[in-house]
């Protein structure tokens, strides 16, 4: 049976991977290595109660007894031991949550819906290095498979709306602590129907300017506000969370660098898990919209297509009713009046899900199949 070596399954993606392999019975195919790098020797009960003992993650030698790894430990420590065991002469498959290996050209970004074809051949060539792509790329990717699958996508402009969880588990529970703390300051005005809204809204301002207000992880309030800005400063008014998109769309899609253009702003909102992102798109020609919802709706079985009405929309279309779901919500597709082929869309969908670790579930299965 493949030896699989797990490391980073203690966070948040690789939490959530463990619960999709145990809920697709993805374990009864592998044996199971768990790594890591704080809790060496100690004993884990894994998901189907088996004990394992820890085996040390920065092990090139411990590593080396596996023929696959998945990890979702970060950037750094990929960094740290990728080259390190490569180097060793292993020469099993890694599989990376992580963005340090991403544009390589050792690397096969995996999103199985969109270019499955792409990555089995590049098992048969012998890539042996398959990697989760940025969050908010992906989910929409998978939303608009059908338009890229059928060459339509000259350009497009995505603003996105990304949750709290796309940037770690501490900023979730920051998130959410910050709610709580405006919360408590606003009870009992909230308790009181007569008291004017203005001073509960000067409430809630005062609890988010108070030196006790958690701000650690994302360095400025969130609850109630926006973040409009994601990832580092590359200098030239972009950020790496913008340029992100324009290189791993064309990547993923086996297309040359610059084929389709990609531009728009990335802000963080006060969502906790699910990713959103409004969409124009210019495409190559004019389609009638009951084309362009064929291709999207038929693209595969993770699309859910929501007409373009108010109801539906506000039912169906955003994190809260996406959450969870490995379902990508498409919707708002319309024609914009600014300029021939020329069309709006948002997408929703869940972070964790397809925008994290259900790639890297989904490649090791299909490594699995062709070995």
């Amino acid at each position: 049976m493949t030896k699989v070596g797990l490391v980073g399954w203690r966070g948040m993606v690789g939490s959530m991977l463990l619960k999709r392999m145990c809920d697709e019975g993805d374990f009864s195919k592998i044996s199971p290595t768990y790594f890591s790098t704080s809790a060496v020797g100690r004993t884990y009960r894994d998901p189907l109660g088996v004990e394992h003992c820890l085996r040390d993650a920065n092990s090139v030698e411990q590593l080396g007894e596996v023929d696959i790894v998945i990890t979702c430990q970060g950037g750094e420590y990929t960094k740290a031991i990728y080259p390190v065991l490569r180097a060793s002469g292993w020469g099993g498959f890694w599989i990376d949550a992580a963005s340090a290996k991403r544009m390589d050209d050792d690397s096969i970004i995996v999103l199985d819906p969109v270019n499955r074809a792409q990555i089995e051949a590049g098992i048969a060539s012998g890539v042996r290095n398959y990697i989760g792509g940025n969050c908010s790329i992906t989910l929409s990717l998978v939303g608009l498979t059908g338009l890229f699958r059928a060459g339509l996508v000259e350009w497009m402009s995505m603003m996105t709306y990304q949750a709290a969880s796309g940037a770690g588990a501490p900023h979730v529970k920051e998130l959410l602590g910050q709610m709580s703390a405006v919360g408590k300051r606003v009870d009992d005005s909230l308790a009181d129907p007569n008291t004017p809204v203005l001073d509960v809204l000067t409430k809630a301002h005062t609890a988010a300017r108070a030196s006790d207000y958690p701000t650690e992880a994302f360095g400025v309030p969130l609850a109630g506000s926006i973040i409009p800005w994601i990832d580092s400063d590359l200098g030239n008014g972009l950020s790496r969370e913008e340029w992100k998109g324009e290189v791993e769309t064309n990547k993923i899609l086996g297309l040359p660098p610059r084929t389709i253009r990609v531009d728009g702003l990335c802000v963080r909102v006060a969502a906790l898990q699910s990713h959103s992102a409004a969409i124009t798109l210019k495409l190559k020609e004019d389609c009638e919209l009951d084309r362009l919802e064929a291709l999207i709706r038929d693209a595969h079985e993770w699309v859910d297509l929501v007409p373009n009405n108010k109801q539906e929309t506000i039912d169906r279309l955003s994190p809260a009713a996406v959450g969870g779901s490995l379902k990508v919500g498409v919707g708002r597709l319309r024609r914009l009046n600014v300029e021939s082929q020329v069309y709006s869309v948002l997408t929703t969908g869940d972070q964790l899900l397809w925008g994290a670790a259900e790639p890297l579930r989904r490649v090791l299965n299909i490594i699995l199949n062709a070995r």
